[in-house]
């Protein structure tokens, strides 16, 4: 049974870094990266039921704050560059040093 989540977590994994490889839209990508950490946790867990110890999901548990710490940053900087470019693209995300 754990290998279907496994199986679930690498697809998921999959997912989330062809999202973030492909689409230009930073709110897009955003929300690839968090399937990408979502995936991960769902992974520590798997392997946190088949060893029997709570090991792993005491990770997720704290992937999942810093997950929440990075969306109240990320979230700000996407806004701060759609204020100043009326754009989400991922493109104008180097145009916030000048």
């Amino acid at each position: 049974m754990t290998t279907h989540y496994l199986v679930l977590s690498g697809l998921l994994f999959a997912i989330g870094a062809m999202g973030v490889l492909i689409r230009r839209n930073a709110i897009v990508v955003f929300m690839c990266v968090e399937l990408m950490l979502n995936a991960c946790n769902l992974a520590f867990v798997a392997f946190s039921r088949q060893v029997g110890n709570l090991d792993g999901q005491i990770i997720a548990f704290f992937v999942m704050v810093v997950a929440a710490a990075e969306v109240v940053v990320g979230l700000a900087i996407i806004v701060t560059i759609f204020r100043t470019r009326r754009s989400a693209s991922v493109d104008d995300a180097n145009l916030l040093k000048y």
